[in-house]
């Protein structure tokens, strides 16, 4: 059986080592971005397309980039740290995902979050795409497999943990 252009791209993402150089040169560049940058362009257009981005009007892709590490607790105000209480080492308790979809939430408030997935990493940052979707737009409203998302019902979904990371992460998958 012959495997298709996708399943050729997935493989090559997972096994080859020029992959992981250029990985490691784009990092370098998504390093010195803002937070939150638009993106024209899937770094992997596999894994957008299985998500349910498509290359037409009303889809954009933003790259977040998120720090590593556990939460730090607040500084204490008042007095002296109390000698039991931890200050570093705290588990936020959210995908990593999750937080990157709300952060280009905030940052596109008219479009709706649809999912996002991984695009790379180095030592101090996490980096996703978030793959989002204008639901004001007629390409969108006409689309049968796409047009739920113009439903009010639908709007804000990252902020409520709607999303596949947001489930995730609440432990509804």
């Amino acid at each position: 059986m012959t495997k298709g252009m996708y399943q050729h791209m997935r493989k090559s993402w997972k096994k080859h080592e020029n992959l992981k150089d250029l990985l490691k040169e784009r990092v370098t560049v998504w390093r010195k971005q803002h937070t939150v940058e638009k993106v024209e362009t899937p770094t992997r257009l596999d894994r957008a397309r299985a998500l349910g981005y498509k290359a037409k009007k009303g889809f954009v892709l933003a790259r977040v980039r998120i720090k590593k590490g556990g939460r730090i607790r607040p500084a204490f105000h008042r007095g002296r740290k109390p000698s039991k209480s931890g200050h570093v080492h705290f588990s936020f308790g959210k995908d990593w995902l999750w937080i990157a979809e709300e952060k280009a939430q905030r940052r596109f408030p008219n479009l709706e979050v649809l999912n996002s997935y991984p695009a790379g990493e180095d030592g101090q940052y996490h980096f996703g795409e978030i793959i989002l979707v204008d639901p004001n737009r007629p390409e969108i409203k006409n689309d049968p497999k796409i047009n739920w998302v113009c439903n009010p019902a639908n709007r804000r979904r990252v902020l409520r943990g709607l999303t596949s990371h947001g489930k995730r992460s609440r432990g509804l998958k």
